[in-house]
């Protein structure tokens, strides 16, 4: 079985439900949202799939508390204690955040996304690859523009479900073929 954590800020936790759904082979209105027909990734059986937790953490305060991380890096603005970073920084937060749901959850695979100004974050971790992109949608939270935020999170959704579904089943020279994705091999 490979245990899946995600602890998601833009996304709203939805990657680890269609995730969820696509472990537990559900038919019908739940789940699946995303994703169209997993078998054209490949023939990784998705059954051996188990989504251990999704985690919607937007606060600072929820990074330190819920994830157990000590000194984040100090956001550039805070809205309602919601954590704004440049696209960098939302690089950077989301692999901190992937590496401490990893942490606490003991999972095989963990992800971690975190958008404030840019394209946001979004950090694929495992033992032994670090993958780490961003959206293909700009957006800037702090203008509260709710369709350019919508677009960035659905954008964000899709590209971090069809990298999980590429590297499940080996498929490296597609996911190099995203745009502005960079595998880290330990």
């Amino acid at each position: 079985m490979i245990k899946i954590a995600t602890a998601e800020c833009f996304t709203h936790g939805k990657i680890g439900r269609e995730l969820h759904a696509l472990a537990q082979n559900y038919d019908g209105n739940f789940g699946m949202d995303y994703i169209e027909d997993p078998a054209e990734y490949g023939d990784f059986d998705y059954n051996a799939l188990s989504v251990t937790c999704s985690l919607f953490i937007p606060t600072i305060e929820a990074v330190k508390k819920v994830l157990n991380v000590e000194n984040p890096p100090e956001p550039d603005t805070l809205i309602k204690g919601i954590k704004v970073y440049d696209e960098e920084g939302d690089k950077k937060v989301s692999k901190i955040m992937a590496e401490a749901v990893m942490k606490i959850s003991d999972c095989d695979i963990s992800i971690g996304t975190t958008a404030g100004v840019g394209r946001g974050g979004i950090a694929i971790i495992t033992n032994e690859y670090e993958i780490i992109t961003t959206t293909d949608i700009y957006a800037d939270l702090c203008e509260n523009n709710s369709e350019d935020l919508f677009q960035r999170s659905e954008n964000g959704i899709k590209k971090a479900l069809k990298i999980i579904l590429l590297f499940l089943n080996n498929n490296f020279d597609k996911i190099e073929s995203l745009e502005n994705v960079e595998i880290i091999k330990k």
